[in-house]
């Protein structure tokens, strides 16, 4: 029971954080720019991001391996559009 709470707890955390970020991505992607994020946010973001990520490997963890790779996603998509001349 212990193991399936720290799951389900791991589990609502990814839901909300990864979660948070597809109203970004979309409005994103609809209006074909990411001028309201600064180079320094995504950077950031994302290295912290791949960090966790990373962490999540060396500890074996699924939830934290699945969840920050999929923000990672999310976020190289928004820098994608950034990049991209206009």
């Amino acid at each position: 029971m212990k193991d399936f709470l720290i799951i389900a707890v791991g589990l609502g955390a990814v839901i909300g954080t990864t979660g948070a970020w597809l109203p970004q991505v979309a409005r994103t992607w609809r209006t074909k720019s990411a001028a309201d994020f600064s180079w320094g946010y995504l950077a950031l973001l994302a290295t912290g991001v791949a960090l966790w990520a990373t962490y999540g490997i060396l500890r074996r963890d699924p939830v934290v391996i699945i969840g920050n790779s999929a923000t990672l996603l999310l976020v190289s998509s928004v820098a994608l559009v950034k990049a991209k001349p206009r």
